[in-house]
């Protein structure tokens, strides 16, 4: 038996052995976590015109608990009903927002159609608001996910989709070509 060959056998067995194994296992429940991640948090919203939000208070407990990532998608007016988890603007045109449920649809004395919410957990109807404040529905939730929604900014999150997605490119890239030679090798022998 050659040096070359004892090395090649070598090889052969490290790729089957129980550790070769874990560690495969391990580093594609990784990539898949990863993945799933990004497409729960940055993907779907985006290709679907929602918005991902973080519940920061308990005003929608037990449902949305503090730390829940909800996804909004917006709707026709029209759509919304009586139970149905809106996130609005507090003043039309800022940027804070809150999400609850809509307690109740009215028109006002100019027949414009005004939403009252109440958080689950809450005891009193939010002020009335009118449909430009209306930033969108729920559409998904996801536990604990709106720790780490609220951790990474918008461009932050883009930016580790595209490092992810060129990390998987690259990933693909060395197996293809560890396969390539592997096969080469084989032949030549």
């Amino acid at each position: 038996m050659t040096v070359e060959t004892r090395a090649q056998r070598r090889r052969e067995e490290q790729k089957t052995g129980p550790f070769w194994w874990a560690g495969q296992i391990v580093s594609w429940l990784a990539l898949f976590t990863v993945l799933c991640l990004l497409a729960v948090m940055v993907v779907i919203p985006n290709l679907g015109g929602g918005t991902a939000y973080t519940v920061l208070t308990g005003s929608m407990r037990p449902d949305y608990p503090p730390g829940q990532l909800i996804v909004v998608k917006p709707v026709p007016v029209e759509d919304i009903q009586v139970g149905d988890v809106l996130t609005y603007q507090l003043e039309s045109g800022k940027p804070g927002v809150v999400t609850h449920r809509v307690a109740s649809v009215n028109s006002s004395l100019s027949g414009e159609q005004q939403f009252v919410l109440r958080g689950d957990a809450n005891n009193t109807d939010d002020a009335p608001i009118v449909a430009e404040q209306v930033r969108g529905k729920l559409w998904y939730s996801l536990p604990w996910l709106g720790y780490l929604n609220s951790a990474l900014s918008a461009s932050q999150r883009t930016w580790l989709a595209w490092l992810a997605i060129g990390g998987l490119l690259a990933y693909s890239l060395v197996m293809f070509a560890g396969a390539w030679r592997d096969h080469r090798r084989r032949k030549t022998s």
